[in-house]
């Protein structure tokens, strides 16, 4: 069986968070919203519970976390119900990058035809943004800037500290942390980061369930109007029955990435060095500024190995990926690393590995004896 490294695509889900989701299923079936009977009343306890934890890992208030499918709904919501608040009427004006994920970009895509205007910070090779570029593009009409935390495809963390010392008050920022929530976590805790869209599939909980972090600032949260209407759950922002399972298993879920941060990188740090060692071998250029790199993911170019005849020949060796999941159906070239400038035969070539704390042991030299063959 292959070994997985695609953890940045979905991570396993771990025993713990799994055995209390049967159990939500299987026992304590209750809906959160019934409250004659003990079920119901069981199943909300089970819903706040999760939501102190996921409130812990950031530091933020449990009456902050607003419970969605997953940081794109969150990035949906974010964007789309700023825009049709008061304040989207009278500044239209938002900043971003360009290597954000397509559900930060596409949401922009669709504000630009409501006659918003949005500018893109472009990276550097390094694939970092410019904090001073993002600050500088400003204006007295800007209502969000909206910054990923790290990149998906690269793993390279963007300077969101340099852009919330400099942000001016009247501007809310949002910041899409699906790759960083449960591991990076002093960054997520300032209290100058709006909000949060967060997946719990990132950090070994289930898929289908995520949040957004909404904070209070002097006194007040960011104005958001819904998208959907029914119901009035999760303070009227994402209506519906809530999925009491989904929810108590995210909630362990990130209780035990706070818990366990420390033993969790270190492993992944371990497992790093057999990656970058085995793709020296190979001649392999790392794209992005490793100094400042997740250290559970690396994106490396194979010079002269087309990166999806590279999957093919390691098809039950090793389980990784090209980009995004959510774009894998495309053969267009990656955004992230057009906007790096990278050149195309490096794009065409480029791999990215992404690993977890569960990751068994690699044979790497084997890896390397099947691609070299192919070189």
């Amino acid at each position: 069986m292959a070994t997985y490294l695609d953890c940045n695509a979905t991570t396993p889900v771990e025993s713990e968070v799994m055995d209390l989701m049967m159990r939500y299923l299987a026992e304590e079936y209750g809906n959160a919203g019934s409250r004659t009977h003990e079920f119901g009343v069981r199943a909300k306890q089970a819903v706040e519970r999760a939501r102190e934890h996921v409130a812990a890992v950031v530091g933020a208030r449990r009456d902050d976390v607003i419970f969605t499918s997953g940081a794109t709904e969150s990035n949906n919501i974010v964007l789309l119900g700023l825009a049709a608040s008061r304040e989207g009427a009278t500044r239209r004006h938002i900043v971003s990058t360009s290597i954000e994920h397509k559900a930060v970009l596409e949401p922009l895509e669709h504000l630009v035809e409501q006659g918003f205007e949005v500018t893109l910070i472009d990276p550097d090779q390094s694939g970092r943004i410019d904090a001073q570029a993002v600050l500088n593009a400003v204006r007295p009409d800007t209502l969000l800037v909206s910054v990923m935390h790290a990149n998906n495809e690269t793993g390279i963390v963007q300077p969101v500290e340099d852009i919330t010392a400099g942000l001016p008050d009247a501007v809310w920022l949002h910041v899409d942390a699906a790759q960083t929530f449960g591991k990076l976590i002093a960054p997520l805790q300032s209290p100058r980061i709006d909000l949060i869209s967060v997946s719990a599939h990132k950090i070994f909980g289930p898929k289908g369930i995520g949040a957004l972090i909404s904070r209070r600032r002097n006194g007040q949260r960011a104005p958001l109007s819904p998208l959907m209407f029914g119901g009035g759950q999760e303070r009227g922002l994402r209506p519906g029955t809530q999925a009491v399972h989904l929810i108590a298993g995210f909630g362990v879920a990130a209780q035990l990435a706070l818990r366990d941060h420390t033993q969790r990188q270190a492993a992944c740090v371990a497992f790093r060095d057999g990656v970058l060692t085995a793709m020296a071998r190979l001649g392999g250029q790392v794209n992005g500024d490793q100094e400042h790199c997740l250290p559970h993911v690396l994106n490396v170019s194979l010079p002269g190995l087309n990166s999806e005849a590279a999957m093919v020949a390691l098809k039950g060796i090793l389980a990784l990926s090209n980009g995004s999941a959510c774009t894998s159906t495309s053969y267009d070239p990656s955004h992230v690393l057009v906007a790096m400038g990278l050149e195309p035969g490096r794009i065409d070539s480029a791999l990215r590995l992404s690993w977890c704390h569960l990751t068994p042991a690699v044979d790497w030299p084997h890896v390397c004896e099947v691609l070299r063959r192919m070189m």
